[in-house]
């Protein structure tokens, strides 16, 4: 398939409502832009959405109409002040210079995902403190990867603990916060919500 390429680059958009929706297109976002105060609505799937070093969005709005999975190039831009809606599975944000040379300017701060819907998301860096985070049933493990001996010394409902608790160490030191959807990990992990749920609220380092 020949895809249209669409290129946002080397310019400082503002103000503007950008629909990147048509799946024969990919879209381009960068090098050297800044999209300030936008609205990007999002129905394409991740390998359509290219995301270069050095873009930045500042107080803008992600309208996310098609679930965008597995996209981890949010980490090559600097994210300040934006807000998220719709559902986001397995992406990553921030600072994570270990993934790629080009993401060492990589960062989040002050951006509001409490109308998204997060599952097997993470956040690496600092500025964790000040994002906005889904509530149940999204619940976010702070510290994942320090607070691992601590979460895995409890009994988790289905294969949850087996799974995903068992494995919080593996996750790369720089991530600070992980997010999962109970109700698609239920479904995953052959549990309930409210199982799920018991268990969380044993712990101040889960946030829901």
């Amino acid at each position: 398939m020949l895809y249209d390429k669409v290129f946002y680059e080397d310019r400082e958009i503002e103000n503007e409502r950008l629909e990147l929706t048509d799946k024969g297109s990919l879209y381009f976002l960068g090098a050297n832009v800044t999209f300030k105060k936008c609205t990007l609505v999002l129905k394409v799937s991740a390998r359509n959405l290219l995301i270069d070093e050095g873009t930045r969005f500042i107080d803008c709005t992600f309208e996310v109409k098609q679930e965008l999975k597995n996209h981890q190039q949010w980490v090559f831009a600097s994210l300040k002040g934006c807000r998220f809606k719709g559902r986001l599975s397995g992406c990553d944000f921030g600072y994570w210079p270990d993934y790629s040379d080009r993401a060492e300017h990589g960062s989040i701060e002050d951006c509001d995902f409490t109308e998204a819907r997060l599952d097997g998301c993470r956040f690496h860096g600092g500025h964790t403190d000040t994002l906005r985070l889904p509530r149940w049933p999204c619940f976010t493990f702070l510290d994942p990867v320090g607070r691992a001996p601590e979460l895995r010394g409890v009994k988790w409902p289905g294969s949850f603990g087996e799974i995903v608790v068992d494995n919080l160490h593996t996750h790369p030191s720089s991530t600070q916060a992980l997010t999962y959807d109970a109700s698609s990990a239920a479904r995953r992990f052959e549990t309930t919500p409210e199982e799920l749920r018991a268990v969380i609220e044993k712990f101040d380092c889960i946030v829901s």
